[in-house]
């Protein structure tokens, strides 16, 4: 059953149970690389460390590889972007000796669109109950269909009642009427289809999507950020992302189809050196900056062809430099002017996290910090058991960014899911595992 419905919403996921821990697969398709994540799911008490989480999150299995079929976030080629995620998740079910059956991944294609929306009820001057909460979220969220889009996300950034705004929940309050500011996103029908079938391909259904940039968020912003006001730039191979939080609310989010890649091909055409060879070019000599002996600084640029006869040729570290920084100058402006246009620039004040695998690229906070005139920090994912050192770097961000999501996932207005799909958050396990997990919940 596809996960796209007719009524332009996709599908409510499972909650977490809060009694018992939950194993939960997810998948990062990016444009450079593709991860699955196996975790563990453990019920935490309240804590002033992480206190937006209800769950210890400890990893079981973990397999990336090299992209494949992906361009900024589209399914180019079916058959290669299946292979790829095929092998992505075997590694990851063989490290953590358990069958991937359902998961969650992530959304960085289909146009995505935020917008703010507002609707209210009358209550009769009844008791607020989850029904009307139901209601609200709803009408509000119906705000923003359209033919061939569907709701990724509809979130409550806060509820008003007779006129009084600023209540974060209203359930047992009593007033006339209720109304919600809500943060809605969408994207375009046809990315996601194309999306969910090559993963239907590998055998393999689709629990849930959530936008790369409310992911990466997730899991680079500490808490306070997230309440003060904060904007998250996850910069991956083939786009950059913005998210704005307030409040501890997910507000704002927009896209760019440049990345990483394109600073890649652009080494590769400026020193006429194969890709996969100015990918290293880029991570071994690569800066945004120059430095005060890049001029002195040989570097060996092989050459594009296979001829032994072909001599390779030397270049400075300055001259790497120069081809780099434009791109990035580039990049940089262009979400410095989304971030402007979002309406939410004084209330993100100086606060900016970078985040993504290109954010590693030396020089690039310090750039950010000059072009988007803002305090920046390299955010990496935190508060996560059993990560191997050499996954606990930006890179990785979204993909734990979507082990967070389920443990918020329910403040979010969605469809209900058909009974007959069948699937649980357990993420694994086939349909044994699923009917172990009903006898479970329900005795």
């Amino acid at each position: 059953m596809s996960l796209l419905r007719n009524d332009g919403f996709l599908p409510r996921m499972k909650p977490l149970s809060t009694k018992r821990s939950t194993v939960v697969s997810v998948l990062d398709i990016g444009t450079s690389k593709i991860c699955c994540l196996i975790a563990e799911l453990m019920p935490r008490d309240e804590s002033e460390v992480l206190p937006g989480r209800t769950h210890k999150i400890k990893i079981m299995g973990i397999g990336h590889q090299q992209s494949r079929g992906i361009k900024s976030g589209v399914i180019v080629n079916l058959d290669a972007a299946e292979q790829a995620i095929r092998h992505t998740v075997e590694s990851a079910e063989r490290m953590a000796g358990v069958t991937v059956d359902s998961l969650i991944t992530n959304v960085s294609s289909g146009r995505l669109v935020s917008e703010a929306f507002s609707a209210d009820i009358s209550l009769d001057g009844y008791e607020v109950q989850d029904r009307d909460i139901s209601q609200v979220l709803s009408a509000g969220a119906a705000h923003a269909l359209a033919p061939d889009r569907s709701v990724v996300h509809s979130i409550p950034i806060g509820y008003s009642l007779d006129g009084d705004y600023g209540i974060a929940d209203p359930r047992g309050m009593m007033g006339t009427k209720l109304g919600v500011d809500m943060h809605v996103v969408t994207a375009e029908n046809a990315p996601l289809r194309n999306l969910e079938l090559c993963i239907n391909r590998a055998h393999l259904s689709v629990e849930a999507m959530a936008a790369t940039p409310y992911a990466a968020g997730l899991a680079a912003l500490v808490d306070d950020e997230m309440h003060m006001g904060c904007a998250c730039i996850d910069i991956g191979g083939g786009t950059a992302t913005l998210s704005i939080f307030m409040d501890g609310r997910f507000v704002y989010s927009d896209a760019i189809a440049i990345g990483g890649y394109h600073v890649t091909m652009d080494l590769a055409r400026g020193l006429s050196t194969r890709l996969e060879d100015a990918e290293i070019l880029k991570v071994k000599h690569g800066s945004a900056l120059l430095g005060s002996s890049d001029t002195e600084a040989m570097v060996t640029i092989p050459p594009i062809s296979e001829d032994e006869r072909d001599v390779p040729a030397q270049v400075s570290r300055a001259q790497i430099t120069r081809i780099i920084r434009p791109r990035v100058e580039e990049t940089l402006e262009m979400i410095r002017d989304r971030l402007a246009r979002s309406g939410y620039a004084d209330a993100v004040g100086k606060r900016l996290v970078l985040t993504g695998g290109a954010s590693q690229l030396n020089g690039m906070t310090e750039i950010a910090r000059r072009i988007l005139s803002r305090n920046v920090r390299l955010g990496r994912p935190m508060g996560i058991a059993g990560m191997p050192e050499s996954a606990k770097g930006p890179a990785f961000s979204t993909a734990v960014g979507l082990l967070i999501y389920p443990q918020i996932a329910k403040i979010e207005c969605f469809s209900s899911r058909s009974s007959e799909s069948g699937l649980l958050m357990t993420g694994t396990g086939g349909p044994f595992g699923r009917f172990g997990n009903w006898i479970k919940e329900n005795f």
